[in-house]
């Protein structure tokens, strides 16, 4: 056996023990969400068997049902959460494109001063601001509505400064190229930009949907009537009420997870391409 094949042996035996340890690792960190999803379809005396039943040796569909069609009102959140999330969704990575975009291409005085600025926005704790919102929100007569949790997610900082290291990483000559042809910014940014960036644009996409959907601080301060609750309160408000019934309980958990497991793994290809392109130019 020459040196070659044994070089190669052990390459395939480094990335076989890396595959199983990483395989470990993620079975490790799963455990609580295959628990929850188990315990949803278990009856009441089921709960805490020992050995635990990964696998319910009698499962039932009843608890699923209950969390749906129960006074309780979950699916008016889930469908509040969905409206929210969407919207935000939508909303706030195209609005964060349009700020990248002039802070990227648009040469003007103090650019890079007012976005070191813009970024100072991210160390500052959102705690901080509930008080000033409140009273914004106040002055607007949108407190106690969705748009006091729409309008502030619209503008996002960490939006802007991902997708502007990507505009940055776009040669400069495509949008030279474009001036020459007489396209204006506006044309540019449709035409030109707005296709390139699909990979990060679908990346924070999926990230700012997951945080309106588990938001739970901003829809508990400016969220009073339980008819505009989302799924974070709805769930509070749900334990509260279902007490000790944990199969409610994980039934009610397991349905807030799947929008998430659906719109990660339908953009999950974007999110490694979009994370490593915009951090190829800084």
């Amino acid at each position: 056996m020459n040196a070659r094949s044994t070089r190669m042996i052990k390459e395939r035996l480094g990335k076989g023990l890396n595959t199983i340890i990483m395989a470990l690792v993620s079975l490790l960190l799963l455990l609580p969400m295959i628990w929850m999803i188990s315990t949803s379809f278990k009856k009441p005396k089921d709960v805490f068997t020992y050995p635990i039943q990964w696998i319910p040796f009698d499962p039932v569909l009843i608890n699923h049902i209950k969390v749906w069609t129960s006074g309780d009102g979950f699916a008016l959140f889930y469908l509040n959460s969905l409206k929210i999330s969407v919207f935000l969704m939508i909303g706030a990575p195209l609005l964060a494109a349009l700020a990248a975009y002039g802070f990227s291409r648009i040469e003007f005085k103090g650019r890079n001063a007012i976005f070191l600025l813009y970024l100072c926005l991210m160390m500052i704790p959102q705690q901080v601001l509930f008080v000033p919102k409140f009273i914004m929100f106040e002055w607007m007569h949108i407190y106690n509505t969705h748009w006091a949790l729409i309008l502030p997610g619209l503008f996002t900082v960490f939006g802007v400064f991902m997708i502007r290291q990507f505009f940055m990483s776009i040669p400069h000559e495509i949008s030279e190229a474009a001036f020459i042809d007489g396209a204006g910014h506006f044309r540019i940014f449709v035409q030109l930009f707005l296709p390139l960036s699909k990979p990060v644009l679908a990346t924070f996409a999926i990230i700012d949907f997951t945080w309106t959907w588990n938001d739970y601080e901003n829809a508990l301060i400016f969220l009073l009537d339980k008819k505009l609750y989302t799924v974070p309160l709805g769930m509070q408000n749900f334990m509260l009420e279902a007490g000790v019934d944990y199969n409610l309980m994980m039934a009610a958990a397991t349905a807030g997870v799947v929008p998430l497991l659906i719109v990660f793994f339908l953009g999950q290809k974007y999110i490694i391409q979009g994370f490593s392109s915009s951090a190829v130019k800084g």
